[in-house]
């Protein structure tokens, strides 16, 4: 199974900021109704990783590194023996 962690935008009172309102790179609304995007937040459905932070960026190349981590497996299949080794 692969593991998912989409990014979410929230406003400053902790409510979800929707898909169709864009931002600045600073976080600024574009949109009138919008009061600004105050921090962005990526949990993975692994369970042992979340990730809440201003910085969109930073939190993006975050979930990208623990996602990588991901590509070997769950540990109690990387520890079965191998049937096609030696």
């Amino acid at each position: 199974m692969a593991h998912r962690a989409p990014l979410t935008n929230h406003h400053a009172d902790g409510t979800l900021c929707p898909v169709d309102h864009k931002h600045t790179s600073s976080g600024k609304p574009l949109n009138p109704d919008c009061p600004g995007r105050a921090y962005t937040q990526a949990i993975c459905s692994c369970g042992d990783w979340e990730m809440k932070q201003s910085g969109k960026g930073y939190v993006n190349e975050s979930l990208k590194r623990h996602l990588a981590s991901h590509t070997q497996g769950p540990k109690v299949l990387c520890d079965l023996p191998r049937i096609d080794g030696p």
